[in-house]
């Protein structure tokens, strides 16, 4: 009897039907299974789940299982194999997630800094061409005195002139923004 081998009062009746003994284990079993699986899953509604499919495949194999007392080490064995599938599943589904978007700037982010370029373009705007060429050079391109010298065709200090006097203009123009 199951009685027996499960130390519980509640015994199935060998000559009970299978829905029957199936509703005597589980009225008998429900709760413990569930535990089980929690402790193996971290998770109690998926450890529900697993018990109930266990429950479910126990049903669909009833005449193939011979002795009774023989269900209830067959459903935990099914309940501790469900619940290493799931969490192979869980470990295959964490390491394929998809990553998580870096955070965006917030709109309002946007607009100020939008706002600033367009201060800053309209401001270079206004800057003699050499000034402006050598401003952009230097910190958009990230180029050298020595190669915005080469690459306006001036001498360095020419170029070192044309950054200084650039700043300055800018700052004047810029500073009411700040």
């Amino acid at each position: 009897m199951i009685a027996a081998m499960t130390r519980d009062p509640v015994a199935l009746d060998t000559a009970a039907t299978g829905d029957d003994a199936l509703v005597e284990l589980y009225r008998a079993h429900y709760r413990s299974l569930v535990r089980l699986a929690a402790l193996l899953l971290d998770d109690v509604g998926t450890s529900e789940e697993v018990v109930q499919d266990a429950y479910i495949r126990m049903h669909g194999a009833w005449r193939r299982i011979k002795d009774p007392d023989k269900a209830l080490p067959y459903l935990r064995t099914t309940v501790v194999n469900l619940s290493r599938s799931r969490m192979r599943h869980r470990r295959v589904a964490e390491r394929h997630a998809p990553r998580p978007m870096p955070d965006a700037a917030s709109a309002e982010y946007g607009a100020i800094t939008l706002a600033e370029r367009d201060a800053v373009i309209g401001a270079l705007r206004g800057l003699p061409p050499k000034q402006r060429e050598a401003l952009v050079l230097r910190f958009y391109g990230d180029l050298s005195e020595a190669e915005i010298a080469a690459t306006m065709g001036v001498s360095q200090g020419a170029v070192k002139s044309h950054l200084h006097r650039g700043k300055a203009a800018l700052a004047r123009h810029l500073e009411p923004m700040a």
